[in-house]
């Protein structure tokens, strides 16, 4: 299969290309700029120059393949309801080009479109109150584009897919951690967080592309919840800095844009996904991967970009 892949060259669609590759799949990936198309070139993908704002060439790249997979997300939190608006265009465009088709057309979203504060299911509906809720329209743009003849499905991950190379939550609490000398937690800490490892996710996306039913949902869960008081205690133990609470009034200050998130209980199940897919998670837990060391070696080393 020919598959059109958005965010080729990011944290997650770099391992993806690989996946697939390795699967007997044939890659045409998303390339913004020569560099890119570049890097694409060097692991034997074919490069489709464009861009999410460039609407023409996603529908063009979508139209020269026999399935896409939409990775590629604007993870700017200083201005989230653009980037919602941004993926939902996007997601309008590369459907659009598979309407009629019944080629499979893989999106990606968050667990934490979900109601938090209970085990989350692939069956539960959107909460749009949610904190990732400007990902919700891009959902709600595959569940119509099902009616219309594209097979569609969409992978929700988790708040952590971790592994060598993050550069999201945890290293970002790394960092704040260092910057202000203790590892904090919300509260209690209690609220839990789901996480799996990135190798476990992009061997999802690729079942969900191969084997995924028109409208269905799909949850990258390994770990159903982390009490994120863990989390900080294991960022604590290896900075050696001391571990710390901060009311929820302080939050916004103390943690920047994750604040809003890092107080979130959205624990989730992903038996469904296991079930349909035959898909078993079974690369190292988030807390194992902690212990390991390399998110603190890469980032005294300065290789991280969260």
């Amino acid at each position: 299969m020919r598959v059109f892949v958005t965010g080729a060259t990011g944290y997650i669609g770099s391992a993806l290309i690989q996946e697939l590759i390795g699967a007997g799949h044939q890659v045409l990936g998303l390339a913004r700029s020569e560099e890119t198309a570049q890097q694409l070139a060097a692991v034997g993908v074919d490069a489709h120059r464009g861009s999410l704002n460039d609407l023409d060439s996603l529908r063009q790249g979508a139209a020269a393949s026999d399935g896409v997979i939409h990775t590629a997300y604007n993870h700017d939190f200083s201005a989230y309801a653009t980037a919602g608006e941004t993926d939902r265009q996007a997601v309008i465009a590369l459907g659009s080009a598979l309407i009629g088709s019944d080629r499979p057309f893989v999106i990606t979203s968050g667990i934490t479109v979900l109601t938090p504060g209970r085990i989350a299911t692939e069956n539960d509906p959107l909460d749009p109150k949610a904190a990732s809720a400007p990902r919700i329209p891009s959902e709600q743009v595959v569940e119509a584009l099902a009616t219309q003849g594209v097979r569609t499905s969409v992978v929700r991950l988790s708040p952590s897919v971790h592994g060598e190379g993050d550069y999201g939550f945890i290293p970002t609490l790394i960092g704040i951690a260092r910057q202000k000398g203790v590892s904090a937690y919300v509260g209690e800490g209690t609220n839990r967080w789901p996480a799996v490892h990135r190798l476990d996710a992009v061997q999802l996306f690729r079942l969900a592309l191969e084997k995924g039913t028109r409208g269905a949902k799909f949850h990258g869960v390994a770990d159903e919840g982390i009490p994120v008081r863990d989390i900080a205690a294991l960022i604590g133990e290896h900075l050696n800095l001391p571990v710390v609470s901060k009311p929820a009034e302080e939050a916004a200050d103390h943690f920047g844009w994750i604040g809003a998130f890092l107080s979130v209980d959205c624990p989730a199940s992903s038996k469904l996904t296991q079930q349909q897919l035959g898909w078993h998670p079974y690369h190292t837990s988030l807390l194992a991967d902690l212990k390991q060391g390399h998110y603190f070696e890469e980032k005294e080393h300065g290789q991280l970009r969260g």
